[in-house]
């Protein structure tokens, strides 16, 4: 533990900048999935630091999602490690309660981030075996650049992080109004208008139901396959129902009940232009992180033609889109609801554990948490907040381990030689 307390700093630029010592990890982002290593830390009484570029924990949650967003799985697989659901709550919780809860859970084991300072660059110094994190904030029309020195860095962004922007032809010169989904809340202002819906994942599919809902009237652009299955059979949960017979049957089996299943409640789906993937539902999430949709309503309005199903776009001309079929199409609005992906490389300089894409290289399945030199990940092995939790669970035992160790042997302590170096536990 000797090296925790020597820093050699031949960055004459970090010199002249404000530096603090963490003593524990530093955890980037105050979403759920950093929030539940904040409280796993707790419980293991190791100190941490939470940045947080926003100014409010799961600022996704709060700033960039739908007002009819609720939870797609029940409640028992997005609880947060240590804290179950309130009774009181419904099966699938609201947005406004999934955020009370988040607020409350960040009370409870006492995690206050460090809000608007927003990560810019995180590397390794090899020199002396630490992470240093450097940071700008913005807050109070003042800017403030801070570098914070730890052994250990909790990667907590998560996989949708910044929207994706697609590049069509023309839709810069679309004379209607383009909004992404993270920008969307409700359909209530487009009520009588022609709306244009690219993309065909559950944001897409709840958008363009909201959008019919209020009465406007939705395209929905499919450009690839897609397994829509429904949120429950038989009453009961299809997400439950696949885990439940996970633990009985191979996995392939599993993709073939779920498929017959789904036939039988929502029937052959392929007519109204929602074509299957070959590989089932449960392979091809465990696969390549694809999600399938869940069916809570959007099905229904598309067989009565309250939405349409439309291909790819090929190109805008004004306030009309062309579609790679050679239909057109008149438009007023379009909703992007392209997702989302990681900006993990644009400040994380590290290329052994992460990939270019902003995921660890082993995201998919249980070893996607676990780096070298003291670099964690949680909420990148695409499997929702039940996997998230799972992650941060053994961060926190990993780094406690060692912790509780370490902190039981007298050390002898160094003096930092970086003057400017504030010890701060928290």
């Amino acid at each position: 533990m000797e090296n925790m307390f020597r820093l050699i700093d031949n960055d004459q630029e970090a010199a002249t900048n404000r530096c603090i010592w963490v003593n524990g990890p530093v955890i980037v982002g105050a979403g759920p999935s950093g929030l539940a290593t904040a409280a796993c830390l707790r419980e293991q009484n190791v100190p941490f630091v939470v940045l947080e570029r926003a100014d409010c924990i799961a600022s996704l949650w709060q700033k960039r999602t739908y007002d009819r967003l609720k939870l797609h799985l029940p409640k028992q697989f997005c609880q947060l490690p240590k804290m179950p659901f309130p009774e009181s709550f419904p099966e699938y919780p609201t947005k406004r309660q999934f955020i009370d809860y988040l607020e409350s859970y960040a009370s409870r084991f006492d995690i206050s981030p460090k809000f608007n300072e927003c990560v810019q660059t995180a590397r390794f110094d090899e020199t002396s075996g630490l992470w240093r994190v450097k940071t700008v904030s913005d807050a109070e029309s003042t800017r403030t650049e801070v570098e914070y020195i730890c052994r250990w860095l909790v990667v907590a962004t998560g996989e949708n992080a910044e929207r994706v922007m697609p590049e069509i032809e023309g839709l810069s010169e679309f004379t209607g109004e383009v909004v992404h989904a993270c920008d969307y809340k409700s359909g209530e202002k487009f009520a009588g208008k022609k709306v244009l819906v690219v993309g065909c994942g559950n944001s897409g599919m709840e958008v363009s139901l909201d959008l019919a809902n209020h009465f406007a009237k939705p395209s929905m652009v499919v450009r690839s396959s897609v397994h829509v299955m429904p949120r429950e059979i038989m009453g009961k949960s299809t997400f439950e129902l696949a885990m439940k017979m996970l633990k009985w049957f191979p996995l392939w089996l599993v993709d073939k009940i779920l498929l017959v299943l789904c036939w039988f409640v929502l029937g052959n789906i392929e007519k109204y232009g929602l074509k299957r993937p070959e590989m089932g539902p449960m392979e091809l999430k465990s696969a390549k992180g694809k999600t399938p949709v869940l069916d809570i309503g959007a099905l229904e309005k598309i067989r009565s033609g309250k939405i349409d199903v439309v291909p790819g776009v090929k190109r805008f001309n004004g306030n009309r889109v062309e579609l790679v079929n050679g239909e057109e199409l008149d438009v007023d609005s379009v909703v992007l609801a392209t997702g989302y992906r990681s900006n993990v490389p644009y400040w994380l300089q590290e290329s052994e554990f992460f990939a270019k894409n902003g995921f660890p290289k082993t995201a998919i399945g249980n070893s996607g948490w676990k780096g070298r030199t003291g670099l964690y990940a949680v909420g990148f092995t695409r499997r929702g907040l039940s996997g998230a939790s799972m992650d941060a669970v053994n961060i926190a035992q990993d780094i406690g381990s060692v912790w509780k160790l370490e902190t039981k042997q007298p050390t002898k302590r160094s003096t930092a030689s970086h003057r400017r170096c504030i010890s701060q536990q928290f």
